[in-house]
């Protein structure tokens, strides 16, 4: 289980995050101000950090150097603005491992926090192979199989049937799907997730996926 110190001031934004690692499998710390992310920013207690760079108090950079002057190695995914090309590129500069751009899709996170973990040590991220009642995801290669068919899926296909696959059993509800999938600032309003859930039950089968009445859906582990 990986340690994630997510510096974020902006509170939906920092439990969309928090919410979206814990059910991944991580556990979380969050702070909201860069003077408090500098000083919890240790080898020792975290093994990554995701870190805004328009933080209050001292910015995302002023962390970074920070961290870096000591001798901190632990690995940073920094969030920007898609608009902030300039920033992006000097936070690499400054020792930034990567970078994501908001507004982003959660899925598109967890896999640079995956690869991040895993450059970093062989016991960090999650599994990178899933096997759940005949189907068989490969999330490296992104490679999909059902019965041992190579089943062709679309990116936001293979997003949503990794949730799936990551909680089997488990219900979820439209609104996790659609916050993991497309994203947090996405209209809760919209049908996408009912529609894409329709596309995998054409391509997996009809069976695998239950509808639960007013909560949600839920993948069929057998």
């Amino acid at each position: 289980m990986s340690r994630i110190l997510i510096a974020e001031d902006e509170p939906r934004l920092a439990s969309f995050l928090e919410k979206g690692l814990r059910a991944a499998g991580h556990t979380t710390t969050v702070c909201a101000d860069g003077v408090q992310a500098a000083a919890m920013a240790s080898d020792d207690e975290f093994d990554l950090l995701i870190l805004d760079i328009g933080l209050p108090g001292q910015d995302g950079f002023a962390v970074l150097r920070s961290m870096r002057s000591r001798g901190a190695r632990m690995p940073v995914l920094v969030l920007t603005a898609r608009d902030e090309i300039a920033d992006t590129v000097t936070g690499l500069d400054l020792g930034a491992d990567d970078y994501v751009t908001k507004p982003f899709v959660f899925e598109e996170l967890l896999a640079r926090v995956r690869a991040r973990l895993r450059a970093g040590g062989p016991e960090g991220g999650e599994a990178m192979a899933l096997d759940v009642g005949g189907i068989h995801l490969d999330v490296r290669t992104r490679r999909a199989e059902a019965g041992g068919e190579v089943v062709d899926l679309t990116a936001k296909e293979f997003a949503l049937l990794e949730t799936f696959l990551r909680h089997p059993g488990q219900v979820l509800s439209r609104e996790q799907l659609l916050s993991h999938v497309w994203g947090y600032d996405y209209d809760p309003g919209s049908n996408i997730v009912d529609v894409y859930v329709g596309y995998l039950r054409r391509k997996l089968g009809q069976e695998r996926f239950e509808t639960v009445r007013g909560m949600g859906y839920r993948l069929q582990p057998d």
